[in-house]
């Protein structure tokens, strides 16, 4: 595969360590000829955004709720991110966040039909109607919500430096002019590495080329949200994730287009239901088995949905 992007001169990164990581997904991100938008630029704490209390299931009005089909949840999502998001062997879309989204409208009493998509695109495509929902283990920027809106969050971000098990390349901070850095376009962590870095990355389509680039030796390593890096690393591949951070300032959230103010406040609605009883916590633990204990799962004092709900105890 022939690849692109030249790398350029930068100074010193010690000051991106500091910055708010995210894993990420949406668009808005740089392009493939380099310019960019900020998605990192706004980045807040879930408590900007995060709504007080939610809506009643029991007072959502479904026929309000401004769905391409009545009674169906058209979702635009991926199919090779696990374990959040993917195709499973038996051609099912599944992974963590899809299977949340599914709990979720099984409170609603809908349906859920999804699609697989390209992760640059799909903002555009929740905006233009051509799905209801995004389902993509998105950031949600500030420069994000001027596309679409965002749900609370229901998942924190990791972000991963992926390299071969000998590379001299072991933490961001190595990430400098001369290293080869692969990203997803469109992601957080292209534009982390364009305009934070101030590199240009090869930019690829989708995760799978993107870690088979660093397998053969391509790239000499990939910047990629934690949980699909993990999903990707198999045994006896020789390679490693490098380096890991936490991030729970860019939360996840389903993306919903902006003039839909009821589909949003429903899954809100629906997000408290599946935190309240458990399902949540069930899915946690079973797409991340990295995050074994109750820290992991709501570190540095994290937790999804509204602020007044509870995470019941595990």
């Amino acid at each position: 595969m022939k690849l692109t992007g030249k790398l350029l001169k930068t100074g010193a990164v010690a000051a991106v360590l500091s910055l708010s990581l995210a894993a990420c997904g949406g668009t808005g991100s740089p392009s493939a000829s380099g310019s960019a938008t900020d998605a990192l630029a706004g980045a807040q704490t879930p408590d900007k955004y995060t709504t007080a209390d939610v809506t009643p299931l029991d007072k959502i009005d479904k026929s309000k709720l401004g769905l391409l089909t009545p009674g169906t949840i058209k979702v635009g999502t991926l199919s090779d991110a696990p374990p959040s998001i993917f195709i499973d062997k038996a051609g099912n879309f599944t992974g963590f966040d899809n299977e949340l989204l599914k709990a979720m409208a099984s409170k609603l009493d809908l349906k859920v039909e999804f699609a697989s998509t390209q992760f640059q695109s799909l903002l555009a495509q929740v905006k233009n109607k051509q799905f209801d929902v995004g389902s993509s283990s998105i950031s949600t920027t500030d420069k994000r919500r001027e596309t679409v809106a965002f749900t609370n969050g229901y998942d924190f971000g990791f972000m991963a430096l992926v390299a071969k098990d000998d590379s001299k390349v072991k933490s961001i901070a190595d990430l400098k002019s001369g290293v080869r850095v692969g990203v997803v376009q469109g992601t957080v962590q292209d534009d982390m590495v364009t305009n934070q870095l101030k590199l240009d990355p090869v930019r690829f389509k989708d995760y799978n080329t993107a870690y088979a680039n660093v397998k053969n030796g391509q790239i000499d390593a990939w910047l990629a949200p934690s949980q699909q890096a993990e999903g990707q690393i198999k045994q006896g591949d020789g390679t490693k994730i490098q380096e890991k951070k936490v991030a729970t300032q860019n939360f996840s959230a389903y993306a919903v287009a902006k003039d839909n103010p009821a589909l949003v406040e429903a899954l809100n609605s629906a997000l408290d239901a599946v935190i309240a009883d458990g399902t949540w916590t069930k899915l946690v633990k079973q797409w991340f088995t990295d995050r074994p204990t109750v820290k992991e799962q709501l570190p540095d004092g994290w937790k999804p949905g509204s602020k007044i709900v509870k995470v019941p105890a595990s």
